[in-house]
């Protein structure tokens, strides 16, 4: 027992040791008969005693000077005949030794020194493991930090003497405060689908506690823990959420539970009979339950916990969403789940659960989706400085939030803006799409210049092959040529006669994109502002009062001197720069007078070039154009611009075969070339 005030000892007829408190008044007496042992050691405010009665209570008072040892070493071996036994405690830092268990206290002993000490009459749980004893304590309101847990590991033991973890265990309970069924459950509920912890728990309720009873872990939440209880119904409209808000929160591990989250189906129904006489339920729950009750599972549970809990169970206000449930659907990092606007606050549900008052609020922002146009998002600022943001608001949920969040008076920021969209949140919802984007306009725009560059390059990346094809694209007919010529070659030449030569289209240089004009390099140009004027005029000094400062820290360092300068300094700039503004727009003016002159000059020149280009196309169509050749029936057909033609000399008809390939136009296609060989 720590105290911060001066104790002191009264005997009275050296038949008590009696303790007050200057502080409270309270008065603890000691009979001396009762006094087994007494302990002198160091501790963290000086020094201190402990006392051990025969009936193993033990009380510790500190507070002492060293100076003060002799003297009541001397007072109890004479008045109560017990010696005054000074030892230290264990200070090495070790975590491993023996555990002793001595009246009300659990000794963690290091040799012979103890290094702490546990009062087990603290001890509100105490949960078994393979190999692990875990103890939980008690929670004192009044300190404001308190061991709250504390685990010890056993190892097991080559002894047959029995389970070690289990003796311990055993020693625990035999003195500590553990919740303990004082009688049978008042009910019971089976197969409780619950969210978190997540699972199936039979639920037994008893008078001063709830135990929920599951496959892996089980856990006795006091009554006294339970903040708040809420019905929550589930958007679907077929299931219902129970919530009971615990502080301090369940354990399971490193992990804290401060909601247990009960899914209900509506459907379900059950016959409850509570373990009570009609005569006990009237006295103690006054009509708030029978003895004998039906219904819904969830109305069952709830009336139960709030009868025993004696809390009211919070229930959704007038708020109705977009498709008229009294929630909406959101994402809260990175999970969904759905956040219920209460008559006093917020609370979501249900991974992880978040319940906030409105009294805890500083402000809320109504947020742009981040990914899409069609939602928003809903961000709540606290006072502590926390800040959660509920993603994914479908933008019909605008209109009824806003309004609801603007009746209750809450802080929203850049309530302007959002007060003129409220007007039309449909308009809201659209906004993104009727905003004007630049950047996007010009992607959409490159986007269609590929388009077109690609559609007029199709004709030379199709990849077809086939003999079809490279007659279309040539527009050749190999069969003319041939010595042997029959009625079904002419007559092919006739229909193909009619058929229009394709022209193959060279390949177009991309456009550039619309709307950017060339920046002409004899224009005037435009005048720096104030800051530049000065950060050219103060690049050196900076550097060489920062020598090695790179060019990021050196435009920080001269922003931080720009916003400390004076006015008066900043006023010669600020001349400076409307100097220069008056000088560029006189230059302005002179350029764009003559710019229109420029203008013409420049349009007379590419008439020029246009006329001098026209005869050079003339000439150059003539040769590129394919040549003619007479066939049998005396009709004209046009040559591909690849055609191999066979030229037999007089001299060597049988012998020799002269191959000649000739190419005309120019090797401007990608397909790949087709020779033709033309033999008698």
């Amino acid at each position: 027992r720590c105290l911060s005030i001066k104790l002191f000892f009264l005997s009275y007829k050296l038949e008590y040791l009696l303790f007050k408190t200057s502080f409270t008044g309270k008065v603890e007496n000691i009979a001396a008969a009762d006094l087994t042992e007494g302990i002198w050691r160091r501790v963290a405010l000086g020094y201190g005693i402990k006392l051990l009665t025969r009936a193993g209570h033990v009380y510790k008072y500190d507070g002492f000077r060293e100076a003060e040892f002799e003297k009541l070493s001397n007072y109890f071996k004479n008045n109560f005949s017990v010696d005054l036994v000074e030892k230290d405690l264990c200070v090495k830092g070790w975590n491993w030794g023996s555990v002793k268990f001595g009246g009300q206290l659990l000794s963690f002993d290091i040799g012979e020194q103890p290094a702490f000490e546990l009062p087990l009459s603290n001890v509100s749980q105490c949960t078994p493991g393979k190999n692990e004893v875990t103890l939980e304590f008690h929670q004192n309101d009044d300190s404001e930090v308190s061991l709250m847990e504390i685990r010890f590991y056993v190892p097991p033991s080559q002894d047959d003497g029995g389970d070690p973890v289990e003796a311990f265990v055993q020693n625990v309970l035999s003195k500590a405060d553990v919740i303990q069924a004082t009688g049978d459950a008042v009910c019971i509920f089976r197969e409780l689908q619950c969210l978190t912890p997540r699972g199936r728990y039979d639920i037994r309720i008893y008078s001063s506690f709830l135990h929920l009873h599951g496959k892996t872990f089980d856990y006795k939440i006091p009554y006294t823990t339970v903040l708040r209880l809420f019905l929550l119904p589930h958007k679907d409209q077929r299931q219902m959420f129970f919530v009971i808000s615990l502080d301090p929160p369940i354990k399971q591990g490193q992990t804290r539970y401060h909601f247990l989250i009960l899914l209900f189906s509506k459907d379900e129904d059950i016959s409850l009979t509570l373990n009570m006489s009609e005569d006990e339920v009237e006295k103690r729950f006054e009509g708030k339950l029978q003895k004998n009750m039906s219904g819904c599972l969830y109305e069952m549970v709830s009336r139960v916990m709030k009868a025993l809990v004696n809390r009211k169970i919070t229930v959704p206000g007038n708020f109705q969403g977009h498709s008229g449930a009294q929630c909406i659907t959101c994402s809260y990092k990175a999970s969904s789940g759905l956040l219920y606007p209460l008559e006093r606050g917020f609370i979501y549900v249900h991974k992880p659960p978040v319940h906030i008052r409105f009294d805890e609020v500083n402000c809320v922002n109504f947020a742009r989706g981040t990914t899409t146009t069609r939602s928003f998002d809903f961000e709540i600022e606290t006072k502590q400085g926390a800040q959660y943001t509920f993603s994914s608001i479908e933008r019909e949920e605008y209109g009824k939030l806003f309004d609801f969040v603007n009746a209750k008076k809450l802080n929203i920021k850049n309530r302007g803006l959002k007060e003129g969209m409220k007007q039309n949140y449909d308009d809201y919802a659209d906004s993104d799409e009727d905003q004007h984007d630049a950047y996007l306009e010009r992607m959409k725009e490159e986007g269609k210049i590929r388009e077109n560059a690609d559609s007029d390059d199709s004709g030379d990346e199709t990849g077809e092959c086939s003999d079809a094809s490279v007659r279309c694209l040539f527009d050749s007919n190999p069969s003319a040529s041939s010595s042997s010529g029959s009625d079904d070659d002419e007559e092919e030449e006739k229909k193909k006669k009619t058929k229009k030569a394709k022209v193959v289209k060279e390949r177009k240089p991309r456009k550039k994109a619309e709307g950017k004009k060339q920046k002409d390099p004899s224009a005037p140009k435009r005048p720096m502002s104030a800051y530049m004027l000065w950060l050219n005029a103060s690049r050196e000094k900076i550097k060489s009062e920062n020598p090695g400062i790179s060019i990021i820290d050196l435009s920080k360092k001269a922003g931080e001197i720009w916003k400390t300068m004076s006015r008066d300094k900043k006023e010669e700039w600020d001349r400076k720069a409307e100097e220069a503004k008056k000088n560029y727009e006189k230059a302005m003016k002179e350029y764009k007078e003559s710019a229109p002159k420029a203008d013409k000059t420049e349009k007379k020149a590419e008439k020029t070039e246009k006329k001098a280009e026209k005869p050079e196309k003339r000439k150059s169509a003539k040769t590129a154009s394919p040549a003619k050749t007479p066939s049998k029936s005396g009709t004209e057909s046009f040559k591909s611009k690849e055609f191999v033609s066979s030229d037999e000399s007089s001299s060597d008809e049988s012998t020799n075969k002269k191959v000649r390939t000739t190419y005309q136009g120019t090797a401007a296609l990608s397909l790949p070339g087709v020779l033709e060989l033309h033999l008698p």
